[in-house]
């Protein structure tokens, strides 16, 4: 893949080439002319690009967050009073909790009673979770995992529901009324912006780079407009609307072209081929989580992969800059940390049953302590601390313990002390913050430069070339953030940032409508990831925070770390469930029929058990509570009878603590088990 796509490259590189001695053989011979336009092109970058970056992120913005959530349903529990129970997640928690999924608010409901989990292709499976009043199915108790068929009777601690699937015409149908995104923001128009913004970036960039390097960025610039439309189209092609993160990516990705033209301009074709291969990456990953049964499956694999990188990394890697994170094989440097923490996310991230195992708790423990005591070694603290502040988030998303979060957290604060007091060069850095100015020309000499930077920048810059920044160590990685405020203005580099904020708030948003815990995690850590990456970024270089020397996610100079940004977002990807949003999420089929155990109107699949309604009444909280007695016939199956009546088409909305009006008309539809009574019983009815 490599190979084809350098080649890919290097006929591009020539085409463009081509076309650009030709621009440069014209204005050669009209001075004047060129003069002119240079002048006039300047003006209109240094003063268009704040505003069209806003406008870019505004758009993007409103559309990620304008529509209300729209909650997917893809079954029902459907009490004895015809009451419906949505199931609105593949993975659900049914219990009395208030945190639960589904809840069912009777006194013989434990918190957290059973888990109701569906799998790609449609299937259910019922976990009960040791609970004290039991689960059963069609009147046999379970103790294990039992895959559940449309219309089995489920009883929750005696209180007995019906479980009826959502057939694919109903998901079809679902996906018809849901909102599309796109739909007042054009992901088109946005990307024309976008386009526009890169294009007078690029034209600044020529007029005051060196000759060589013109080339070079004018192939670079170009290979990611074609490369953002190339990956629209497919997106259309495949009938997703939805664009905004890959435009926003695509926006940090452009000023980190842009910084890597002004500070090291020979690495131009280096980053940008890591561009290619990050966004390569991150719909190559996101095809992949498709198969979500397989993403777990492989996940194990992946983290010995990874534990076997490190020690390589821990055993053979140089030192660079007192930390030992860099590998060189086969004549290519990269960084094994900035491709583990993709690994680390999927160990880290469960499905609902499994979150409950205390075994693959401990596993996932370990590994993360193995990674983080890797990168302490290796001196990398700086990566080591997302490493850890990603592995607390995954911790407290999968046990909702705050106080053992909080415990992890004061050890670790622990711990640093005592690295603090081995490590000379870290306590240093910890000596030196907010006193960056006593030491101005040493310790402080990166953050009293960036500062002095940023307040000569202003609000829109002093134009690209006109800094002094790119001159200090690290300006491309550490310090980003005052070199796109210095030449750019602080309000595109505040906008960056906002960008970044923008990607984590929606992985939040989307956590509560995502369809399964695995989802939910990996989304959230990897905007865990991004974040802190940004705060130890933005406000070390500012001493707002001990600077660490980690990369601002997208626009840092790196090619490991553009590639691991871009495989990260596909996480966040993965999350969106919008309809027509992401590859990761199947659209329903257009000709799929019911078949006979699905079709709400066939009623053709027979559980041959059934209980018999219970009696539901208020206790003194006004909560439902259930008969303590049962009749003897409740705990005795009861045959289907062959010429069972036919059913209505849907079950009426009765609210569980409400009783029908007394003068409400008596159908058979008010009670939905009736349609399983013995022939003797409908004469009597």
């Amino acid at each position: 893949m490599l190979e084809t796509l350098n080649h890919t490259y290097q006929g591009f590189s020539e085409t463009m080439s081509a076309g650009f001695q030709t621009i440069l053989q014209f204005f050669s011979t009209h001075t004047i002319l060129s003069g002119f336009l240079t002048l006039v092109l300047n003006g209109a970058c240094h003063f268009l690009l704040p505003f069209l970056a806003l406008l870019v992120i505004v758009r993007c913005g409103r559309s990620l967050f304008q529509s209300n959530l729209e909650p997917e349903c893809w079954g029902n529990l459907v009490l004895s009073n015809g009451n419906r129970l949505p199931l609105t997640h593949w993975e659900n928690l049914i219990g009395r909790s208030r945190l639960a999924d589904v809840q069912m608010l009777f006194p013989s409901v434990s918190r957290s009673h059973a888990a109701m989990i569906r799998d790609s292709k449609g299937k259910w499976t019922l976990y009960p979770l040791n609970s004290k009043n039991g689960v059963t199915v069609n009147g046999s108790t379970v103790t294990e995992a039992v895959p559940l068929k449309p219309r089995d009777i489920i009883s929750f601690g005696g209180i007995a529901t019906c479980f009826l699937p959502s057939t694919p015409e109903e998901e079809r149908q679902q996906a018809a009324r849901r909102v599309r995104p796109g739909k007042n923001f054009s992901p088109s128009v946005t990307l024309l912006v976008l386009t526009l913004f890169q294009l007078l970036l690029s034209i600044e960039l020529m007029t005051v780079s060196a000759a060589e390097h013109l080339q070079n960025i004018l192939v670079a610039f170009g290979i990611l407009i074609i490369i953002m439309w190339a990956l629209y189209f497919i997106y259309r092609i495949f009938r997703r609307t939805s664009y905004e993160l890959e435009t926003l990516a695509f926006f940090l990705t452009t000023l980190c072209l842009t910084i890597t033209a002004r500070t090291s301009p020979s690495g131009l074709k280096k980053q940008t081929f890591c561009v290619i291969v990050g966004i390569v990456l991150f719909f190559g990953l996101t095809l992949f989580l498709r198969h979500p049964e397989f993403v777990r499956k492989a996940r194990w694999p992946m983290a010995a992969g990874s534990v076997l990188l490190l020690g390589l990394n821990l055993l053979l890697a140089a030192v660079h800059f007192g930390a030992k994170n860099w590998l060189s094989i086969g004549g290519i440097s990269f960084q094994p940390s900035e491709f583990v923490k993709i690994v680390f996310i999927l160990v880290g991230a469960v499905t609902l049953d499994k979150m409950f195992d205390k075994r693959n708790l401990i596993v996932t423990l370990l590994y993360s302590a193995f990674c983080v005591g890797c990168l302490g070694l290796m001196s990398d603290f700086g990566t080591a601390l997302i490493f850890f502040v990603t592995f607390l988030a995954i911790t407290f998303l999968r046990s909702g313990d705050l106080a053992s979060v909080l415990f992890m957290f004061a050890a670790a604060v622990f711990a640093g002390y005592i690295v603090l007091q081995f490590k000379s060069y870290i306590l240093a850095r910890f000596a030196v913050y907010r006193h960056v100015w006593d030491d101005p020309s040493n310790l402080g000499y990166q953050q009293t430069r960036t500062l002095s930077a940023i307040a000569n920048g202003g609000l829109f810059g002093k134009g690209l070339g006109n800094g002094w920044l790119h001159k200090v160590g690290a300006s491309n990685t550490d310090l980003v953030f005052g070199v796109i405020s210095e030449e750019l203005g602080l309000i595109i580099a505040v906008l960056g940032v906002v960008v970044i904020l923008m990607m984590a708030v929606f992985a939040v948003q989307e956590a509560s409508a995502a369809r399964s815990s695995f989802s939910v995690i990996t989304a959230c850590s990897a905007a865990m990831i991004f974040v802190v990456q940004t705060m130890l970024n933005v406000f070390g270089s500012t001493d707002l925070l001990p600077l660490t020397g980690v990369t601002l996610p997208f626009v840092s100079v790196g090619g490991s770390s553009m590639m691991s940004c871009w495989a990260l977002l596909a996480f966040l990807k993965a999350s969106d469930t919008r309809q027509n949003a992401a590859l990761a999420v199947k659209l329903p089929q257009k000709k799929a029929k019911d078949n006979a155990e699905t079709d709400p109107e066939s009623w053709t699949e027979k559980t041959g058990f059934l209980y018999r309604p219970q009696q539901v009444e208020q206790n003194s909280d006004g909560l439902p509570q259930l008969h303590a007695k049962l009749t003897e016939q409740q705990s005795v199956p009861v045959p289907v009878p062959a010429d069972e009546p036919e059913a209505p088409e849907d079950f009426p909305e009765v609210p569980v603590s409400q009783e029908p009006p007394a003068d409400a008309p008596v159908s058979d539809a008010d009670n939905w088990q009736d349609f399983f009574l013995k022939p003797e019983e409908w004469e009597k009815k």
